[in-house]
């Protein structure tokens, strides 16, 4: 499998489908129990009180559902959404077009929303506490501010790094909380339900073997059930069952740990070039051609949760768990300082 399928940079085809599948209520919402447990009672309580609901900070790993669970507060709070991205808004003007749009209680939605301009950060910051922006207007002498009032709404803002987020930022979110990855049962039921909206009929042994392939995340477990599709369809008789789903997943190289082509490469390169470590992340990069951001954001975070890479003040090492899965010997701590 190209190890690009797992950036953010989607096909127009897989944004269609993963819309499909998203979920819009709390019911449908699988996973994340703790904080969907809390979400829900700031809804229902923001809804008795008729009142906008506290800003709200998601952050986690890539494809844990923090934009579905934006929708998901928004529909339950019944009312609008606007989406937008840090890296889209360029100047205060289009933050204060966004801002002037929303009505009553409705929810901006700001993804990567560390990746704010210092400058936009500003005029976020008294639309956030006090419901108001502070323009000014004009230069030099006859400069003047002027006062906006905004109607009263709920930031939902959504990051993979939240260490990045500054501290004035960060602190005017009223609710945070931190997706984690999902276990196999949660990731099996991801699965089915994503079957059923499909119309594919998948048996219990192709369900298990995508969730234990999905690397903890569900835009994985749907990204690959809709290959294991594709492939069913031309090359069975339509249904998923578990000689299907594994021949398929061989074709597309994917092994039983969810890895991809990058995450081998990352772990031999680590192993084969510097003895398993330690190494910088910029070395890594450089020596597989990867931004440093795409290996510490998508590839690092599931590495470590599954014990195959150890972050250290020295750099990036290679576990005894990593060697073991390429049939390597751990070369002794000797050996690995000549």
């Amino acid at each position: 499998m190209n190890s690009r399928l797992v950036s953010a940079k989607r096909s127009e085809e897989d944004v269609s489908l993963d819309t499909s599948l998203r979920p819009r209520s709390f019911s449908e919402y699988i996973g994340q129990k703790k904080v969907t447990a809390q979400l829900q009672i700031a809804v229902q309580a923001a809804r008795q009180r008729g009142e906008a609901m506290d800003h709200l900070l998601l952050y986690g790993p890539p494809g844990l559902g923090k934009t579905t669970l934006a929708h998901v507060v928004a529909n339950e709070l019944g009312v609008h959404i606007k989406p937008s991205a840090g890296p889209l808004i360029e100047k205060s003007g289009d933050l204060v077009a966004l801002l002037t749009n929303l009505e009553t209680r409705d929810v901006l939605f700001i993804d990567e929303v560390h990746r704010l301009h210092p400058s936009i950060e500003e005029v976020l910051y008294p639309a956030m506490e006090d419901y108001r922006l502070d323009i000014i207007i004009g230069q030099g002498p006859s400069a003047k501010s002027v006062r906006i009032p905004l109607s009263k709404f709920t930031l939902i803002g959504a990051t993979t790094r939240a260490g990045l987020l500054t501290s004035p930022l960060r602190g005017r979110f009223g609710i945070v909380h931190r997706l984690d990855f999902y276990d196999q049962a949660e990731l099996i039921a991801v699965v089915k339900r994503s079957a059923t909206i499909l119309g594919v009929v998948i048996d219990e042994g192709a369900a298990s073997a995508l969730a234990r392939r999905s690397r903890g995340t569900p835009r994985i477990a749907n990204r690959l059930l809709r290959r294991v599709r594709d492939f069913a369809q031309v090359r069975a008789d339509g249904k998923v069952t578990e000689p299907v789903a594994l021949e398929a997943l061989g074709l597309l190289e994917v092994d039983e740990h969810g890895f991809d082509e990058m995450d081998r490469k990352i772990l031999l390169t680590l192993i084969e070039k510097f003895d398993g470590g330690p190494v910088g992340l910029g070395t890594i990069a450089a020596v597989i051609s990867e931004e440093r951001d795409t290996i510490e954001d998508i590839y690092e975070p599931f590495l470590m949760q599954i014990g195959f890479l150890d972050r250290t003040p020295r750099g990036r090492v290679a576990t005894e768990r990593a060697y073991r899965h390429f049939g390597l010997l751990r070369p002794s701590p000797q050996k690995r300082l000549f």
